[in-house]
């Protein structure tokens, strides 16, 4: 059998290059996940900093000081939205962590429902009824539970991780992506990545421009709505739903909880709010938002929903939002390559 030419082993190559670097995106997807939320942390926190840096009257040259001040009033910020709607917030969930064990204990034999019967006057039938319904279902609602349970520590563990990969992005994003340049490109390509990389940076700046109108749309809409019926703490409120605007699924539907709690314990006009942002919410995922981020990306909103819901299908609540910036740095390297390509294939040989 004849050696396979230079030609056909280039393209095996390349094609086994190709399958190995999808195969470790696949196994290290979680680590990529991080690293892609960090930078868009990096690109929101970046204006905060820059903003600083030019009206500080010291270390105008110096980014670190301004990153850690934007870190700081980051912090206060939410320590008085905290503050504000929950103030005995911290004890409550210090008291939930200690006494976990027991309550998971308490559901895995039942004995929950006979407490929550006795809290809420069910009879003993009922009570009985549901305890053995528990004891029935012991290992799927055991399963349930520690999937809940691992979810949330990987959460947490990333809002912890993100910001702090985020501070690295801030301070050394420009001579990282210098030596990610130098280091992936030749010499006579270098001057052409370095001008995809200026397309990327601009391209990420408008996404991220395009989530803080959206964000400050929705802080604006829920605080008129909540003072116009009356709700306590309507600015911190709207500042909440404003802030979680960022977070996809997850954000709003914390936010249409929070809210309705709050009025439900305060006695204000819930039922009404739910319905208002239940309102608010189809208008910014089929009118608003597609608009904003299709202005901004320039890319049509029909294409921006089809993307978000094809993200959605594939990936989930990460999908979703990383979605429309995968796409639009897609668009952006066919645009920078394409035209190469099709001069040299016209060319004469």
């Amino acid at each position: 059998m004849a050696f396979p030419d230079r030609r056909t082993l280039n393209v095996l190559m390349t094609a086994l290059l190709f399958g190995l670097v999808l195969a470790i995106a696949y196994v290290a997807r979680a680590v990529i996940v991080i690293f892609a939320f960090s930078i868009l942390f990096a690109y929101l926190i970046n204006p905060i900093v820059r903003f600083l840096q030019k009206h500080s009257l010291f270390f105008k040259n110096l980014r670190g000081p301004h990153v850690a001040e934007a870190y700081l009033a980051l912090l206060i910020l939410l320590g008085l939205i905290v503050h504000s709607l929950a103030p005995q917030l911290v004890p409550r969930v210090q008291r939930l962590v200690r006494d976990s064990p027991a309550m998971m204990e308490n559901v895995y034999s039942g004995d929950i429902a006979v407490d929550m019967g006795h809290r809420n006057g069910w009879d003993e039938a009922q009570s009985l009824r549901a305890k053995a319904f528990l004891q029935q279902h012991q290992g799927s609602v055991r399963g349930l539970l520690e999937s809940v349970k691992q979810f949330v520590s990987v959460a947490f563990g990333g809002i912890l991780l993100i910001p702090i990969l985020g501070l690295f992005f801030l301070s050394d994003g420009e001579k990282l992506a210098n030596g990610i340049i130098q280091l992936i490109s030749t010499r006579e390509a270098y001057a052409e990545a370095r001008a995809l990389a200026a397309d990327l940076n601009d391209m990420l700046q408008h996404y991220i421009r395009a989530k803080v109108i959206l964000a400050v749309s929705s802080l604006l809409y829920c605080s008129i709505a909540m003072l116009f019926l009356g709700y306590r703490h309507a600015l911190a409120l709207g500042l909440m739903a404003g802030v979680l605007e960022f977070i996809p699924v997850a954000g709003w539907i914390t936010a249409l909880i929070t809210i309705a709690t709050v009025g439900m314990a305060t006695h204000s006009h819930w039922i009404w709010m739910a319905a208002l942002l239940g309102l608010w919410r189809m208008l910014m995922d089929y009118a608003i938002s597609p608009r904003v981020v299709g202005h901004e990306l320039e890319m049509h909103p029909l294409l921006a929903i089809f993307t978000v819901m094809v993200g959605g299908a594939v990936g989930g609540i990460v999908g979703i939002y990383l979605s429309v910036p995968l796409v639009a740095t897609l668009r952006v390297i066919w645009h920078r390559f394409a035209p190469s390509a099709e001069h040299a294939e016209t060319a004469p040989g």
